[in-house]
């Protein structure tokens, strides 16, 4: 018999989302809060969070617990690394990104929010809009994430004041009218640690008539715009089967970035600009008359033609991806080891690997006022800046913010194989 549960569960729409904000916000409370009052979380799961807080001497159960995993992170208070979470309710399952708050895990963040549809940004109402709001909403827009959601928290200390939470929701939207690229759709007061407005509605704020947290993020739009665009089909593996049964068999297996594959369709190969057609599309043994953004499948083409991995298949309609050598690059750094201009590095680009160098450091962003800064001779660890790349062969992209996937990049450490930075192509 068919679970009829499952393929509910496995249908379901997925939201991504992330959250951020000034230490001590109680990022790490409000996913808890979330998992707790959405009975996601198992009996054992929630006596071993009991245990835990006891063992730190709490006065009560800290839902913090349940995404803080690491050690030095409970016994610090704070988050360090990006603990992913999953949970799902009646109407959508989600993946939760919890992002640490320190200037410090810059790095951390970047990671956390790029694959986000919706960021949460945490207010503490004691304290207003502070410097890593800035930071994170900036970092939020810099990632192009396309919906931003303002949650001013603790506002059981401030005695659920109306006027605190208007001058903080004034306050926040002056100060991201001039880079929030994402809508912000909503701007809540909460508080995590007592429920006010996660889960269920607040009566000491019954002057708030917005939606809860959980009512936006069960019908925010999900607006992937890859689902819309041109396809773009990074190649990462070319299929020769050896045996007589499919003797004449080449098939060209990857992930959809964006669009739609369809038999029929005439597609260019880039970068060599070869035209063919799909004459066939494939998941294990199962033919598909189409497959759409995030599906992994094979690929057979009309026209015996050179394709290797690291090609890009692309629609033939007048929306074909640039091709160059040359980019600007808006890096984020990972590593300990400074970038300088003249440094060489492995580029992975899609299934592409390719040697680059870095021309030159154009300006660097000073994450704490968020000004532009020249004439930066070297990135250090968490530093985003602008930097001129060239690399030794051409590129099929787009703008990352026209297409997330073709328009990022990583940079690698021929030495170590170390991934020491990641890159969106402007």
């Amino acid at each position: 018999m068919e679970n009829t549960d499952t393929k509910g569960y496995l249908d379901m729409e997925l939201l991504r989302f992330t959250t951020a904000g000034s230490v001590d916000d109680g990022k790490s409370t409000l996913i808890g809060r979330l998992l707790y009052d959405s009975k996601s979380i198992f009996e054992d799961q929630l006596e071993a969070v009991e245990a835990a807080s006891r063992s730190c001497e709490n006065e009560e159960v800290n839902l913090a617990l349940l995404t803080d995993g690491l050690r030095s992170e409970r016994e610090q208070g704070i988050t360090i690394d990006v603990a992913y979470r999953y949970f799902a309710t009646p109407k959508r399952k989600f993946i939760i990104a919890d992002m640490p708050g320190h200037i410090q895990y810059t790095r951390n963040m970047v990671t956390g929010a790029s694959t986000a549809d919706l960021a949460v940004i945490l207010i503490d109402a004691r304290n207003g809009v502070v410097e890593q709001t800035v930071r994170h909403s900036y970092i939020a827009s810099l990632l192009g994430i396309s919906h931003i959601a303002v949650c001013v928290n603790k506002m059981d200390l401030v005695d659920y004041s109306r006027t605190v939470f208007e001058e903080i929701r004034s306050a926040y939207r002056r100060m991201s009218a001039d880079f929030i690229s994402g809508h912000i759709h909503f701007i809540i007061p909460i508080s995590a640690k007592l429920r006010d407005n996660v889960v269920d509605r607040s009566a000491p704020m019954a002057w708030y008539d917005g939606p809860t947290l959980m009512e936006l993020l069960e019908t925010v739009p999900v607006n992937r715009p890859q689902e819309h665009m041109g396809l773009r089909f990074p190649v990462q593996y070319v299929i020769r089967p050896i045996s007589d049964r499919f003797h004449d068999f080449r098939g060209y297996a990857g992930r959809v970035a964006s669009g739609i594959l369809r038999p029929g369709e005439e597609v260019v190969i880039l970068p060599r600009g070869q035209r063919t057609r799909i004459s066939g599309i494939s998941l294990a043994k199962q033919q598909l008359e189409a497959a759409g953004t995030g599906e992994s499948v094979t690929v057979e083409l009309s026209d015996d033609i050179d394709v290797s991995r690291g090609d890009l298949i692309a629609s033939a309609d007048g929306k074909e991806p640039l091709i160059a050598q040359n980019f600007r690059v808006t890096v984020c750094w990972f590593n300990q080891k400074p970038l300088r201009a003249g440094n060489r590095y492995l580029i992975r680009h899609t299934t592409q690997q390719v040697q680059g160098i870095v021309k030159s450091i154009d300006s660097r962003i000073d994450i704490e006022t968020l000004e532009e800064q020249t004439g930066v001779e070297s990135l250090a660890m968490n530093d985003i800046a602008t930097v001129s790349l060239k690399t030794s062969a051409a590129l099929a992209y787009d703008p990352y913010p026209v297409n997330r996937v073709t328009g990022s990049l990583i940079f690698i450490d021929p030495d170590t194989f170390e991934t020491v930075g990641a890159g969106m192509i402007i």
